[in-house]
Formats: structure tokens, C-alpha cells, sequence
């Protein structure tokens, strides 16, 4: 069993990435067969979702609308093989359209937004489909480096229905130009770089509401979604 691509995936040991160099492992991974005889996840079902959990313009007002451009992010999830995967949980978390998210060691002082909370969580359907409204995140500095900027990005926790299908990673809008700048972008293999890149759909986008964005993730194989 493979248990990690570094062709796809970037390094557990990135030293431009100052955060790995204390948290990477020092030794070689030690492979426990025994607790590799049954990998199956849990399934999810639409019972684990509230009414707005895929609408983060909604999930959080309070006196008005969340402040910012309005998106669409959709996309299929599927395995090395193409087919599609039902019940896949996917959460979601950003910043909010300045650039800060709702944390206690956020070191951003950018506005906070009260009717944006900057997650939620959604299911794919039989197809493998999944979708969701939320506000294009700001970018921020993250005290990485001097003068460090994070690209506008969003997170996804994506549990499929097998271990080797848990994936933690980052969505990135096309053309950003802080992507030469970032040490975790630049970390992800060169090759395996536009995976992490959503792809603007002007089908998708809805007049007058919101400008949309496809991001199909790919759960094993050699076209996988890398870690970040």
C-alpha cells in the first residue's frame, strides 16, 4: 500500500514553509499492517447537514448580508478511475472577503464580518456532485517570512469511504499573483500544481448573483488532489 505520492503530494519537510520544520516527521513512517485490514470510513448521510450548511451567505446572518463577491463553487469528487463518489463529506473554511477569519489566534486585524462565519459543509450526491454559495476570500499575511502574503484560497476536509481517501487541501482561484510567492503552493510538486487551481465556469455562473468556479477532487491515483 502506497501510503503517500510525493509526485503529487509536496514534502513533509519544506523548509520555506517554516511551520514544517518543527512539525514534520524526524524518522522513517512506521507501517502497521495489522491496522490496515479494514479501511473503510464512515458513511454519511443528508441527516448530518443543516438547511444552509452549503450556503455560507446564509449560514451566518445576523443584520444583513455578508460583505463581498458573491461565489459558486462546484465540482465533482471521484476515485483514480473516474467514477463518481456518493455521500463524500466535504467541510469548508476561509477567511472572510478582507482577508480574516473568525479565530482566536488570528493576527490579522482586517474586519471581521458578523454575518459571515466562513464555513460549512455539504455532501456529494450520486454523481459525485457537489456545490456551494460562499463570499471569494481575501488574502492575508501570515507572518511566514517578511512581507508574506497567503493566495485567496479556501480549505476543504474531504472524507471519502476509505482511509486512503481522507484529503485535507487547499482550492486556489486562476491567475492569482501571489502564487509565485507562496511557500505552500510552491511546495506541491510543479506538475501537480493546477490541481489545486479551480477553473473559472461562466455556464455555471449565475446573472446577477454569483460568479462560478469548478474544482474536481480526485481521491487516489496519479492524478490525486495533493495534500496542502
Amino acid at each position: 500500500m502506497e501510503l503517500i505520492n510525493f509526485d503529487v503530494h509536496p514534502p513533509h519537510f519544506s523548509p520555506d514553509y517554516k511551520s514544517t520544520i518543527l512539525r514534520s516527521p524526524t524518522r522513517p513512517l512506521i507501517l502497521v499492517r495489522e491496522h490496515l485490514q479494514d479501511l473503510r470510513m464512515p458513511v454519511f448521510g443528508e441527516s448530518v447537514l443543516g438547511k444552509y450548511d452549503n450556503d455560507l451567505t446564509r449560514n451566518a446572518r445576523v443584520n444583513g448580508e455578508p460583505i463581498g463577491e458573491r461565489i459558486k463553487v462546484a465540482g465533482r469528487v471521484m476515485d483514480d478511475r473516474g467514477k463518481p463518489l456518493l455521500n463524500v463529506l466535504l467541510e469548508i473554511w476561509q477567511a472572510n472577503s478582507a482577508g480574516r477569519y473568525i479565530h482566536k489566534a488570528e493576527i490579522h486585524d482586517a474586519p471581521l464580518d458578523p454575518n459571515f462565519l466562513g464555513s460549512g459543509r455539504v455532501l456529494t450526491d450520486s454523481d459525485g456532485r457537489y456545490s456551494f454559495y460562499t463570499i471569494k476570500p481575501g488574502a492575508y499575511p501570515w507572518g511566514n517570512h517578511y512581507n508574506a502574503w497567503r493566495p485567496n484560497h479556501i480549505h476543504f476536509s474531504v472524507l471519502g469511504h476509505q482511509f486512503d481517501q481522507r484529503l485535507v487541501t487547499q482550492m486556489y482561484f486562476p491567475g492569482d499573483p501571489l502564487f509565485a510567492f507562496d511557500p505552500i503552493f510552491q511546495s506541491t510538486p510543479a506538475h501537480a500544481r493546477d490541481l489545486l487551481i479551480a477553473r473559472f465556469n461562466m455556464d455555471w455562473t449565475e446573472p446577477e448573483f454569483a460568479l462560478a468556479y469548478e474544482f474536481n477532487i480526485v481521491l487516489a491515483g496519479r492524478y490525486q488532489t495533493p495534500f496542502e
